[in-house]
């Protein structure tokens, strides 16, 4: 279930840091919080679980705000619009529809640090179409995908590409992983069909998570555009929640794109 939300600029500051994505997530979690601080505590530091690793099955798309001037030595963009938008995305039912409408109607959003951020007022939330029903998808990769492992030993782990012989298979059992945490779902030990395709190239994004803190960490993923075949239940999960790791940090939104005459 996908929603765009619409801001309004509601201060004279322009400069926004270029890793906002944490600054994002916090207020998701502060929106959902001031109707059910239970849920949101539970998304936060629990989230869905297998037994083995939890999900928050939620994701967000990177900030639409026309064309910025990029202040690169400074790691900040200077906003020119007045109206900014975004995608979020959750893995519900359809009858939580009004309930999330309603949720993030009229709140008011600081995006920043202490030294820059925007003020910003939600004009409007409106419901996006769901993807188009079919075994095969050609998607798009609007912010970083991350595929990772943890080498025995290492105290960081190893951030791949999608060129990695690996890739795939990480790529499903972290969908594997996540179906099997949603209550109700009944388990799977893999997923059939399922078959992984990037298109074109892709290019490595690094990204600052609680940047100028103690917590600072780097995380790299790759934008790139792909097929993937796997059943309906899949693409669902992914349009919901986004596909990869840390999807509730903003990594992992995808848009689907038209299959050229229909060519799989």
């Amino acid at each position: 279930m996908r929603f765009k939300i619409t801001f309004n600029r509601t201060g004279r500051q322009r400069m926004l840091p270029m890793d906002y994505q944490y600054y994002l997530s916090a207020w998701i979690y502060k929106v959902i919080g001031l109707s059910d601080r239970n849920f949101s505590n539970f998304l936060h530091s629990q989230g869905y679980s297998n037994g083995n690793k939890s999900f928050k099955l939620f994701c967000y798309s990177p900030l639409s705000f026309g064309k910025p001037i990029f202040w690169k030595e400074k790691s900040l963009f200077e906003i020119q619009s007045n109206q900014l938008t975004v995608s979020i995305s959750f893995h519900l039912v359809e009858a939580a529809e009004k309930f999330i409408l309603g949720l993030f109607n009229n709140q008011q959003i600081y995006i920043g640090d202490k030294f820059n951020g925007l003020d910003l007022t939600v004009a409007n939330v409106e419901r996006l179409p769901s993807f188009e029903a079919r075994e095969t998808v050609l998607y798009r990769a609007l912010s970083p995908v991350v595929v990772s492992v943890l080498p025995e030993g290492k105290k960081y782990p190893d951030y791949l590409s999608p060129d990695n012989e690996s890739y795939e298979s990480l790529l499903c059992k972290n969908l594997v992983n996540k179906f099997n945490s949603i209550p109700g779902n009944i388990s799977i030990e893999s997923i059939n069909p399922f078959r992984f395709e990037t298109v074109g190239i892709s290019r490595s994004k690094l990204i600052t998570i609680k940047p100028y803190t103690m917590e600072q960490s780097k995380v790299r993923g790759f934008v790139f555009d792909f097929k993937l075949t796997c059943p309906s239940e899949i693409h669902h999960l992914i349009e919901g929640s986004g596909i990869g790791e840390k999807n509730s940090m903003g990594f992992g939104w995808v848009d689907s794109k038209k299959l050229e005459n229909n060519i799989i």
